[in-house]
């Protein structure tokens, strides 16, 4: 099943949903960020949050994946909003470079520098590929710990292709686990090759999201993808253990996503359309009350660091779990 149903994760845990439809820097939920919905009332309008209770019981199937969505409407959002996903073998093709790069040997002959298939052998005439079996070796200098460790993120993340594979994105075709290609999913493969015991491996797996980033527009598309990364932690342990995580280690990891997965207008570093231009404002002056317009200068001079809008935060999970804006982190 490739439709992660908000009944079912309401079933397993209302904290785990209401943790899942949380926006760290607001203080409130995520919102629609589409018109797509408006169309059900005023609760869905594109500035509304996403409450529980709009996508469970009788509203359980409002949210679903693009590749479920009606053609028209895979249309609209690719027209409005420039919403298009990407094939898992393409997906698997810049991954793999990604990895090329990182398996280097630095204290080895030039040619050997670059490692080609780590995780999986691409066929580039048949766009498949298959998972290599052997445990995967680290190059000298390196070890599994630092490939977990590695921060790794996805732009403008929709669902989240990049990052984990439970399908493709664009075919609605769902990808065993033993030949998933998203970055999250190599680094909780090497988790499990190199852990044997729970709570190490719990340990292991908690770094690996934590590494692990996206930011998202539409409100549905990042519950999605926030949805797939935790779906794709319970797989994973379930395939390792044979059992389910216990409840605290799924509420944990969702946590984890909930942050790591955040809400933002890519270009700005702001939550989207939270800058304010052409708005009326009353001030207090020594002349008393006055009124004046707003215009964003960051809009206005497209300087990402002038935004009157409300700047993103993440979580700096090794500095003490330190807030900070994510625009910081760009020199």
């Amino acid at each position: 099943m490739i439709d992660i149903r908000e009944d079912d994760l309401l079933a397993l845990s209302a904290q785990v949903l209401d943790t899942l439809l949380r926006d760290h820097t607001t203080g409130k939920n995520i919102f629609w960020a589409t018109h797509d919905y408006e169309v059900l009332g005023s609760a869905y309008n594109y500035h509304s949050e996403i409450l529980p209770h709009l996508i469970t019981g009788e509203h359980g199937m409002v949210i679903r994946p693009r590749v479920l969505k009606t053609k028209e409407q895979q249309t609209d959002r690719a027209k409005d909003m420039a919403e298009v996903f990407t094939p898992s073998w393409v997906c698997n093709a810049q991954n793999n470079l990604i990895d090329e790069a990182w398996f280097f040997d630095e204290r080895s002959g030039k040619a050997e520098r670059r490692r080609k298939d780590v995780f999986n052998v691409e066929d580039t005439t048949s766009h498949t590929w298959q998972a290599t079996t052997d445990k995967i070796e680290f190059p000298k200098g390196k070890t599994w710990k630092d490939y977990v460790r590695a921060t790794r993120m996805e732009i403008t993340c929709g669902e989240a292709p990049y990052l984990v594979s439970r399908y493709d994105a664009t075919t609605g075709e769902p990808i065993p686990l033993h030949e998933r290609i998203g970055l999250l999913d190599r680094k909780l493969r090497v988790v499990s090759e190199n852990v044997d015991v729970s709570g190490e491996w719990l340990e292991w797996a908690q770094v690996a999201y934590k590494n692990t980033y996206g930011f998202e527009w539409q409100g549905d598309n990042l519950l999605l993808a926030r949805e797939a990364l935790l779906w794709t932690f319970i797989e994973y342990y379930q395939a390792k253990f044979h059992k389910a995580p216990l409840l605290k280690s799924i509420n944990y990891i969702a946590y984890i996503i909930s942050w790591n997965l955040w809400q933002m207008d890519g270009l700005k570093g702001v939550v989207p359309d939270s800058c304010r231009n052409g708005v009326t404002e009353k001030i207090q002056t020594l002349f008393g009350e006055e009124e004046r317009i707003l215009h964003c200068p960051g809009c206005q001079q497209e300087d990402i660091r002038r935004h009157n809008g409300t700047y993103c935060l993440i979580r700096d999970w090794g500095n003490d779990k330190k807030k900070i804006r994510f625009i910081d982190l760009m020199k």
